[in-house]
């Protein structure tokens, strides 16, 4: 029986070109469908509208001058990114952006706002609708890869119509090249955009300081995609001959215009979990910047987050410490009621990183078929914004701290509903 499964899912998987069905040396694209209902997708799409508007609204002062650098600052931002995430770049915040949520009574509790370098794309605009095909299924995501695609252009257009050029602007799609998610994700969406573009591994772009960056043929990128490459990693890279920071120097051009990147400055100023703790103590101080609409919304789907644990240690409530910028669960501690760790990620990668307290609540357990059998694991949902509009959703699953080791499993509506 579970031979044939194991075939079943290899002859699958093994008709999608590019595609990581299994990475770190073990299974990750499961073979197995979660049912779930129009009603669970327009409540999940409601919630990441509603979250949307509310980080877009705080990102507005954020980047006004009632914050000072010296509030920016202490809730984490690295120094040499200060100017650059004053920036108004696009009208939208974000490009692609991935809300993670844990449904709580019927209702999506936040977890994080992966606003500048998420990935999980593939799998939910494109993997899912063959998985509902294979198993009968209607996809909940049903043109959701068009919408997607025309998203891309539409950003990438209107950033090469401010470019003045008389000839076609040079788009370049960047990743690291040895990470098989990373570049299969930039080559599908390079793809989906449609948009005359290049590939261009990081290590072979080259930057002259105050000059522009360079692409593998010597000519000037006009714009960057960089959908996996986070901001608070390129602020360290180095060149080893000589020891410039190119990271720095990258933001630099981009502060002085001459360069376009995307995702823009603001999703990584959203990156940054602090943000929820400024949204949630706004919040419970009844501020005015917030409408009673608004002040709803967050009461229903934000979870309290702090910039200390003290409010949970002297209500003896259990909390989450997460670095203000991490992924994939590295260097998260869950906190007993009485202050004790009680699970903890082993990746300390983040731990320099200013933390924020969170609210712990526990992702529901579900069912699913893999490779060695039927297992039992935490499930979480993550929503797609795309320029502020809630696009696909799916989930994964796992430990209750979700790291990369968590499966993606595909979800989809029965027909006869």
């Amino acid at each position: 029986m579970v031979l044939k499964f194991n075939q079943k899912r290899k002859g699958f998987y093994g008709r999608i070109s590019d595609y990581w069905a299994d990475m770190y040396g073990q299974e990750y694209s499961l073979y197995d469908i979660i049912e779930v209902t129009e009603f669970q997708k327009k409540n999940k799409q409601l919630f990441a509208y509603r979250c949307g508007q509310i980080f877009s609204k705080t990102a507005d002062l954020l980047r006004s001058d009632q914050i000072t650098n010296e509030t920016l600052l202490e809730i984490g931002y690295p120094p040499e990114t200060i100017e650059f995430i004053r920036l108004t770049t696009m009208k939208n915040k974000t490009i692609i952006g991935r809300f993670d949520s844990v449904e709580v009574d019927g209702v999506e509790k936040l977890l994080e706002f992966n606003s500048d370098t998420p990935t999980f794309i593939k799998e939910l605009f494109n993997i899912n609708s063959l998985i509902c095909q294979e198993f009968g299924f209607k996809n909940p995501n049903l043109d959701e890869e068009q919408n997607l695609g025309s998203v891309l252009k539409g950003a990438i257009i209107g950033e090469c119509l401010k470019i003045n050029k008389e000839y076609l602007p040079n788009v370049v799609f960047t990743s690291h090249s040895d990470n098989v998610e990373d570049k299969n994700t930039l080559l599908y969406l390079k793809e989906l955009s449609g948009v005359p573009s290049k590939y261009v591994p990081v290590n072979e772009l080259t930057i002259i300081k105050g000059e522009g960056l360079y692409d593998n043929e010597g000519e000037r990128i006009d714009l960057l995609y960089r959908q996996t490459f986070p901001i608070e990693s390129l602020i360290l890279d180095e060149d080893p001959n000589n020891g410039h920071k190119v990271g720095v120097m990258l933001l630099e051009l981009v502060r002085e215009d001459k360069l376009k990147i995307i995702n823009p400055p603001s999703a990584f100023l959203l990156q940054n979990k602090a943000v929820m703790a400024i949204i949630w103590g706004l919040h419970e101080e009844k501020s005015p910047f917030f409408t009673e609409v608004e002040h709803n919304w967050i009461e229903t789907h934000f979870l309290p987050t702090y910039l200390d644990c003290s409010k949970f240690t002297e209500n003896r409530e259990r909390y989450v410490k997460k670095p203000v910028f991490g992924r994939e669960g590295d260097t998260v501690e869950i906190y007993s009621a009485s202050g004790e760790v009680v699970l903890e990620d082993q990746n300390k990668s983040y731990s320099e990183y200013v933390s924020v307290y969170q609210k712990c609540v526990d992702l529901p357990k579900v069912k699913f078929q893999t490779e060695e059998g039927e297992r039992e694991g935490h499930i979480m949902t993550g929503t797609f914004l795309l320029s502020g509009i809630p696009s696909a959703f799916g989930f994964r699953v796992g430990k209750q701290i979700t790291d990369n080791l968590s499966y993606f499993l595909p979800c989809g509506i029965r027909e006869d509903l």
